[in-house]
């Protein structure tokens, strides 16, 4: 299997193991400063951002993703969509990997087309979604639960703290 597509099929994986390990109260909990928002409009967002990039185009308006806001609230629901998107990511062949796509996207001063090639795409997806996994760690945190995965949410090139005791 190539290392894209695995890499981002066991990122998928650490939402599909917090959904199983989660309640629909904890998913819709926005109770966390400073910007109140639930682990499930997190595992959401991410979610989206895959289901946009695995629809087979050739143009991917980053602006103009799906919002399935029952995924948000419902753990059964977020799983079922996960499991699409984990079929659709390993029914990738690795010729669509090397596809030039174009990819449409708001970088903060309106919408802008970059060029891309798909793995790129697949790169910055599996990245994206790790950074929400570390929101998604300080909500928990915040909640008193704690993940039983010391990378959820760390990039593997981020350094590990060095515990000196």
């Amino acid at each position: 299997m190539n290392t894209i597509i695995k890499a981002n099929l066991n990122t998928l994986q650490k939402a599909n193991f917090l959904l199983l390990n989660l309640s629909n109260d904890t998913l819709i909990d926005k109770s966390i400063s400073p910007y109140y928002s639930s682990v499930g409009s997190h595992i959401r967002h991410i979610l989206d951002f895959y289901d946009c990039i695995l629809k087979p185009n050739d143009i991917f308006d980053l602006t103009k993703r799906c919002r399935k806001l029952e995924v948000e609230t419902d753990c059964e629901c977020a799983l079922n969509y996960l499991k699409d998107l984990q079929d659709r990511i390993q029914k990738l062949n690795t010729s669509d990997l090397s596809k030039k796509v174009v990819v449409l996207d708001d970088l903060g001063v309106g919408k802008e087309k970059i060029e891309y090639i798909y793995s790129s795409l697949l790169a910055q997806a599996n990245s994206h979604a790790i950074h929400h996994y570390a929101i998604i760690n300080y909500i928990l945190d915040g909640l008193n639960i704690s993940v039983a995965d010391s990378n959820f949410g760390y990039n593997p090139t981020t350094p590990k703290p060095v515990n000196l005791n």
